[in-house]
């Protein structure tokens, strides 16, 4: 019995499939399902390429005006659809491509081939060449050797360079950049990965950092002609997918623009699967696939480690962002796998563990409720007066120091720390102020009220105190966490508490820049949760430009950032992919004028931009109030609006202008976005009330362009 010819889809096929007319996708789609079934049928003509660098890349007809470019070595039963457009650009396309495998990766890349005289080398020649130093390995071109300045990779040997991911072709003009902004002329020619290692290390990594990181194997003989094998290595599927029927080939060809379903990066790819002895931590800034790459652990654990009635739980800080993840996964996900993922915010969770315990306490989130109201004025009714401590100086302390520790009797409360509060207390003063916090409680408990955080404190013992007597613990195999950053140390603990400690148990994804929601940062290290030689970082950008990735970080300047666990993150290793114009900065002094600034731009983008979709623009107000100002001022200027709340969806509608909160919009994101927002939010040194973290999360909802409207 023959065995059936293997074909992929490159990741530049899908890319270009998705930018052609509707009826060139139809017929395209049609062609690449009977291609799949039967790449050697007699009705395929492969057409040479004259002018193609590569004898491996043909033609193929669609129709009279869309040609397929293939690729169709002469050794291994292998056929990738690399490109679709008409004709000529499918023949230029060609012509300046070849696929080759990197002999140290055993990756399969497709090489950009450039003359000296292209642009992209320009930008390396910029500065009048002078003569430098030639490496002892790979020569540097002439064209290339430029003014004193060191060489960033001089350094490095070809093996070493072409071990993350440079084409054997292009190690000369590497070795030939001198500036990050040399580098970044570079970047759209060379394999994601290659660009990735290269700016990691002109960061200060090393070689064995990058690698480790992606778990990359440096140590095997690689056949360069057996491509076949190339295709299964985890840089190979970062732009390369295996098409093994009629159905998978329908399912990626009808939504391309997902690619996110179907490419992972290397880094992202070794984190999605495989076994890990105990917790991971995921870091990486907004836009680097965080979520992604929870999503795809998900599938992973649900589909190979997960057995019986277990389940995989994915859980997240807010109900709106788990709605948007299980949609998500919906897509990602067959139903089979499906059914054996839970998707619920942690709160949900509590409130259907409390229930189908019979427990009847309701959970406080606002104090200003009229139950929790009272019971706080009636605690602090029994304060010492001689302290003559205000009574925000108790709700600060009762959040900070008694909720976010666990602290439960007064003894507790002696020895407790109190880092960062400002006021000492002796020993004496702390007996002192314990009633109003004893009283509080008591107050709550008569009412059948508890504070989240008391809830989960509480719900956590009773699991560790089941698991010690050897009960059956919770259905899972594994809990999965989105927006880390957003859990108190309380939440975190009884995370732990849900899974027993044993490989694959918990894997946690987050950003401390995007820490909007927790009133307690939160050390997972201190709430028993180990990812000691287990914690990793993103730093590719897929989202947002960089311009606007760096006009984001610029807005929390001075903010100490954590890494979730007790560390400092640092954003000078963080990459965005695309460029793009900056961030517009518009001064208004009132809302009307504020108003007419968005109408503005958004009248701008769709002059502009003839392709611009209203759908994928997204007004952001710092409240509630505001955003329906914006939106009600959009309707009375003729434009269909939407307005994304907590438990709305997002509208697919291409014609509507979404309206969103900052809260709201995290996790979202759209071509272009308005952000409006107080001149306070932007002033705050210290950012105490997380106004400038906001801002932060707002403007890196856009892809390609940002306005940013300051209120007076």
């Amino acid at each position: 019995m023959s065995v059936k010819p293997k074909v992929a889809l490159s990741q530049d096929f899908l890319f270009q499939l998705a930018k052609l007319p509707s009826s060139a996708q139809s017929k395209v789609l049609k062609w690449a399902v009977k291609f799949q079934a039967d790449p050697k049928s007699p009705g395929i003509n492969y057409e040479k390429i004259n002018a193609a660098r590569d004898p491996n890349l043909k033609s193929v007809r669609v129709d009279l005006d869309w040609r397929g470019i293939v690729f169709k070595p002469d050794s291994g039963d292998v056929y990738v659809l690399l490109h679709v457009d008409h004709h000529d650009e499918a023949y230029r396309w060609a012509e300046r491509r070849k696929i080759a495998i990197n002999p140290v990766t055993g990756a399969m890349q497709i090489v950009f081939v450039q003359e000296m005289a292209e642009p992209v080398v320009d930008a390396l020649v910029a500065a009048k060449p002078v003569a430098v130093a030639t490496p002892v390995t790979s020569a540097v071109p002439a064209e290339l050797l430029a003014d004193p300045q060191p060489l960033l990779f001089a350094a490095l040997s070809d093996h070493e360079l072409m071990s993350m991911g440079v084409p054997e072709d292009w190690l000369g003009r590497v070795r030939g950049v001198q500036t990050e902004a040399q580098l970044d002329g570079l970047q759209a020619s060379l394999p994601v990965e290659a660009y990735e290692g290269l700016f990691l290390i002109a960061a200060g990594d090393t070689v064995t950092q990058v690698l480790t990181s992606r778990e990359t194997r440096v140590d095997r003989t690689i056949d360069t002609e057996d491509f076949v094998t190339a295709l299964t290595t985890p840089e190979s599927q970062s732009r390369f997918v295996v098409v093994d029927d009629d159905e998978a080939m329908l399912a990626i060809m009808n939504a391309p623009l997902a690619q996110w379903r179907i490419f992972l990066h290397p880094t992202q790819y070794k984190l999605a699967g495989g076994d890990r002895s105990g917790p991971v931590r995921v870091l990486g800034g907004a836009g680097t696939g965080k979520t992604v790459v929870a999503m795809h652990r998900a599938k992973w654990l649900a589909e190979n480690r997960t057995q019986g009635e277990q389940k995989v739980l994915f859980t997240t800080f807010t109900k709106n962002l788990a709605m948007d993840i299980e949609d998500n996964l919906k897509t990602l996900c067959s139903p089979k796998t499906m059914a054996r993922i839970e998707v619920r915010n942690l709160d949900a969770w509590v409130h259907g563990f409390m229930r189908s315990r019979k427990l009847e306490h309701k959970i406080v989130y606002d104090r200003s409720q009229d139950g929790a109201l009272q019971a706080w004025q009636a605690a602090l009714a029994v304060k010492d007066a001689s302290l003559d401590l205000p009574p925000t100086f108790y709700e600060q302390e009762f959040e900070q120091v008694v909720l976010a520790q666990g602290v439960t009797t007064k003894d507790e409360y002696r020895a407790v720390r109190r880092i960062g509060r400002g006021v000492i207390l002796s020993r004496a003063k702390r007996d002192a102020v314990w009633p109003v916090f004893e009283e509080y409680r008591g107050q709550l408990t008569s009412r059948k009220l508890k504070e989240v955080d008391d809830a989960y404190r509480d719900i956590a013992t009773v699991l560790t105190q089941e698991a010690d007597r050897g009960g059956a613990g919770l259905p899972y195999s594994a809990i999965v966490i989105d927006e880390t950053q957003d859990f108190g140390p309380q939440a975190l603990k009884l995370l732990r508490a849900m899974m027993p400690r044993e490989a694959n148990d918990l894997f946690f994804v987050g950003d401390g820049h995007q820490r909007i929601y927790s009133r307690h940062r939160a050390a997972m290290s201190k709430c028993g949760i180990d990812i000691r030689g287990r914690a990793r970082k993103l730093y590719l950008n897929y989202r947002t430009t960089d311009e606007i990735r760096r006009a984001a970080v610029a807005l929390l300047e001075g903010c100490e950032v954590d890494d979730l666990d007790d560390g400092h993150d640092e954003t000078r290793r963080y990459k965005s992919l695309s460029h793009g114009p900056a961030p517009t900065v518009i001064e208004t002094n009132s809302v009307e004028a504020a108003v007419a600034s968005a109408l503005a731009s958004v009248k701008h983008w769709q002059i502009d931009d003839a392709d611009h979709q209203l759908g994928n623009t997204c007004v952001i107000a710092s409240s509630q109030a505001v955003r329906n100002v914006f939106a009600r001022q959009f309707e009375l200027a003729g434009l269909a609006t939407s307005v994304i709340d907590a438990n709305q969806n997002i509208s697919s509608a291409a014609t509507v202008v979404h309206f969103a909160t900052m809260h709201r919009a995290k996790g979202l994101e759209f071509d272009r976005v308005i952000v409006v927002a107080p001149a306070a939010y932007f002033d705050d040194p210290a950012d105490t009330l997380g106004q400038r973290k906001l801002l932060y999360v707002a403007v890196t909802r856009a892809k390609r362009e940002a306005t940013l409207i300051k209120t007076g």
